[in-house]
């Protein structure tokens, strides 16, 4: 049975014999020492890896909580409200539920933000980067040594428009003074060639989208390089293993731009296996609202994730009155 409440968020200034804060949200409490993070609540205690929690914190953070379901592993997790956020243990895990050691809160979104912003620039050393691949990071084991706020704070690259036209200039100039990855050495740098009527100067644009994502310095970690209404084109490069287990509130829609992931899917609330998927270059697929998935992508590859934004649409998949899946063959 699941216990939720809505408390008010506690910052301990404890700082144990690792040198690391103890942290505390409502009735959660987390500590890390130097290999692990030990998350307890009223019912029970959970540990994860260092690394493991903070590249999966990392993502929670610098997306806002994401559309839906955050899950850290298969125990800890975070549920957007779009303006609260539950903070779960076991919430969506089948087993917890039967053993009644489930647990949840409720919290305002800027109070679990500034809390989790908190431990993961006190928990991050100075040799790690939550946001790179384990091959362009040092460890992020052993005694508290320094902090690596520049990169914890990376800002979400996001269009206002499109990548390219007025007032998105400097999303382009910005993403173009970074390096080309060490992965796509071989990607075509060339931009097309615009030559708009007069007058449409600021309504026709064009970039190599692919000469784009050959400069990002993280993975897993979608921008936002067009909007329209509430269509928005957030593409990103992968490495290594999806930090998160995404349990989905909307149908999302994966385009493979290059090279390969495979994408193991359950059911979003009891864990159970539904399928696997195994995406190469061209290849197109929507999860459904109803599952929850994690990548694996063995080489740095291209993807482009296809969001709706609609604040409408968690409300009417969940009363029925939208389904969860996009299309009926």
């Amino acid at each position: 049975m699941t216990t939720t409440q809505t408390h008010h968020v506690q910052q301990s200034a404890e700082v144990n014999s690792d040198g690391y804060r103890e942290f505390a949200l409502g009735e959660f409490t987390f500590r890390r020492d130097e290999f692990f993070v030990y998350i307890g609540w009223p019912t029970g205690e959970h540990m994860m890896s260092a690394d493991a929690f903070l590249r999966a914190l990392q993502r929670d953070v610098a997306w806002d909580f994401f559309y839906g379901i955050v899950n850290f592993d298969g125990v800890f997790g975070t549920l957007n409200h779009y303006g609260t956020v539950d903070i779960f243990a076991g919430r969506f895990n089948e087993s917890y539920r039967k053993a009644e050691l489930d647990y949840s809160e409720t919290m305002e979104t800027p109070q679990i933000r500034a809390t989790f912003e908190a431990i993961l620039d006190d928990w991050t050393n100075e040799s790690f980067d939550p946001f790179a691949s384990p091959h362009e990071t040092g460890s992020a084991f052993g005694l508290k040594n320094g902090n690596n706020t520049a990169a914890v704070t990376r800002q979400r690259v996001a269009a206002a428009r499109m990548v390219g036209v007025p007032g998105d200039e400097q999303v382009r100039d910005d993403a173009s003074g970074y390096p080309i990855n060490r992965m796509f050495a071989d990607v075509d740098q060339s931009e097309p060639v615009v030559e708009a009527e007069p007058g449409f100067e600021s309504e026709v644009a064009a970039f190599s989208l692919f000469a784009y994502l050959s400069r990002s310095n993280v993975t897993w970690n979608p921008s936002v390089v067009s909007v329209c209404k509430d269509s928005l084109a957030c593409p990103t490069t992968e490495e290594y293993l999806l930090p998160i287990i995404h349990g989905n509130d909307r149908v999302e829609w994966f385009v493979q731009l290059s090279d390969q992931i495979t994408w193991e899917v359950e059911d979003r609330d009891t864990g159970a296996v539904r399928a696997r998927v195994t995406m190469r270059a061209g290849d197109v697929s929507a999860m459904p609202a109803d599952i929850r998935h994690q990548g694996y992508s063995p080489k740095r590859s291209m993807l482009l994730v296809w969001e709706n934004n609609s604040e409408k649409i968690p409300e009417a998949i969940a009363s029925g009155q939208a389904p969860t899946y996009p299309i009926e063959f």
